[in-house]
């Protein structure tokens, strides 16, 4: 049985075959999230007459592996926890979990390691950890073949200390070009507080950056802003712990949106029902800690909620990913960028400069350029929208105004559209002014509060008090959008009271 390779997957394994010919036998595949990697690693077991063995750390990975190799008619076995009925000793083929195999292998005697020609390693930049490097030792003289979207340490660093050679696939902006990913539509903060946050292998102390980010106005400034911008797509959100993914969890079920919360103790049959739920669209949103940024294949996901900051290129570029397959009728993910990761390490379509070398870390030259120039900052289209390069014509409808759109002071709490290397708060016209006024009416008439919530509530938004005039204008049904707003200000006024 053979399956249908895409172009650059057909030339990616023939440049790992003309690889080993040249006994190049440590070699790294650089393939962006939803280039298919599997795909092209199955394709490379199918067609070679070695035995293999393939090592990747969470289950879902293992069982994507183990379903590619049975597209193609591979007969293998899975070392695997709970899977002892998919045993096969005596199979060339062996698809394993590291940390099944360290722990019955390495850590005590109760299997042998499997014999192989070749191991293929999942996810590779995790492969400096010593259970990983003690299953490499058990391998002197095979093929190794790492498989990974992003090649650096978590300092970002290159990998070179493990692989010799690098295969790179077509970077995002090409898989992009050729159908094979959506574009981003990101909105960010302009600069989230993270001052006295400290930092610690690479990356904010989990338990600050917890703390800083799970706070009652931030967490409602989510969900307003996911009624704002996500367009109630398919979401997944990332936050800094679990507590938070839970706290996100409740408000937008508050705020009758269907959202469900899983982490790494979530039992593996109640985690499959969750992502089922999201896949038909029974959940809406689902909130995670470091949980679904790896092996989580779900195409139809829309929006992403990106709620804690991170220093590390790899993780950032491994949570943007996950909405970027395409799907029917999706023509692009929207990135709600609550953390400013943006601003650090580049917008998901910019091209990366991967390096093996370990003291070289992973750049975006085109953000580097952005970010030093002018005239070349990216900035919104005025008329569709669209991402442009500044001081050039937009080059979806051809838009290029005769001078700079005027800065506007972001607003209080509020995301904006990232353009010109920051994020711009929205311009409010009259009409959007007034229809607010009017939701907020409705809502104090509703709710029974006193004359003058609304106006002090204007000001809230505005910064200012409503003209007079406002006050013989009529009420309207409030939107989902207002309704969360009003909710997180409602919040935020309880609990400065606690603190008080």
């Amino acid at each position: 049985m053979s399956v249908d390779l895409r172009p650059y997957q057909d030339e990616i394994v023939a440049e790992f075959e003309r690889h080993v010919e040249r006994s190049n036998r440590s070699i790294l595949l650089v393939a962006p999230t939803g280039s298919g990697k599997t795909v092209i690693a199955s394709a490379i077991v199918a067609g070679m007459p070695r035995r293999v063995l393939v090592v990747a750390h969470r289950r879902e990975i293992v069982n994507q592996t183990s379903d590619k190799l049975t597209a193609l008619g591979v007969y293998h076995g899975i070392i695997q926890a709970g899977d002892e009925k998919k045993l096969r000793p005596m199979a060339t083929v062996q698809v394993a979990s590291i940390q099944t195999l360290h722990a019955r292998a390495i850590r005590s005697s109760t299997m042998l390691m499997p014999l192989a020609d070749l191991v293929i390693i999942d996810e590779a930049h995790h492969a400096c950890a010593m259970t990983y490097q003690k299953v490499l030792e058990a391998y002197p003289n095979a093929i190794i073949l790492g498989l990974t979207a992003t090649p650096c340490r978590g300092d970002g660093r290159g990998l070179g200390g493990i692989f010799k050679t690098m295969i790179q696939c077509p970077q995002v902006p090409d898989l992009i070009e050729q159908g094979y990913l959506v574009k981003a539509r990101v909105y960010a903060p302009v600069d989230p507080d993270l001052h006295g946050v400290k930092t610690q292998a690479g990356d904010y102390v989990e338990s600050q950056l917890a703390e800083r980010m799970d706070r009652d106005k931030l967490v409602g400034d989510i969900v307003t802003h996911w009624h704002k911008y996500g367009e109630r797509r398919k979401t997944v959100a990332f936050a800094c712990s679990v507590g938070h993914s839970v706290h996100i969890r409740d408000q937008f079920l508050k705020a009758g949106v269907r959202a469900e919360h899983l982490d790494g103790s979530t039992p593996k049959d109640e985690r499959e029902a969750i992502l089922a739920r999201l896949a038909s669209g029974d959940t809406e949103v689902v909130a995670n800690c470091m949980v679904l940024t790896e092996g989580f294949d779900c195409p139809d996901i829309g929006c992403c909620i990106l709620a804690r900051p991170t220093k590390k290129m790899g993780l950032y570029r491994q949570m943007v990913g996950r909405g970027l397959r395409p799907a029917p009728g999706k023509t692009d993910v929207v990135i709600l960028d609550h953390s400013g990761a943006v601003f650090q390490h580049g917008l998901p379509e910019d091209r990366v400069q991967w390096s093996l070398d370990l003291d070289r870390r992973a750049i975006s030259p085109e953000h580097q350029k952005r970010q030093s120039s002018r005239y070349r900052k990216l900035i919104e289209c005025s008329q569709c929208s669209t991402l442009r390069v500044g001081g050039q014509p937009c080059l979806n409808c051809g838009f290029l105004p005769r001078r700079p759109a005027e800065l506007v002071l972001p607003a209080d709490g509020e995301l904006g559209l990232v353009t010109g290397g920051r994020a711009q708060a929205p311009v409010y016209d009259e009409n959007t002014r007034v229809e607010f006024f009017q939701q907020l009416r409705a809502v104090q008439q509703l709710r029974g509060y006193k004359k003058g919530w609304a106006a002090h509530k204007f000001k809230d938004k505005f910064g200012t008090f409503p003209p007079w005039s406002y006050n013989d204008l009529l009420p309207i049904a409030p939107t989902d959008a207002l309704l969360s707003w009003v909710r997180s200000r409602d919040i935020a006024y309880a609990k400065a009271r606690r603190t008080a």
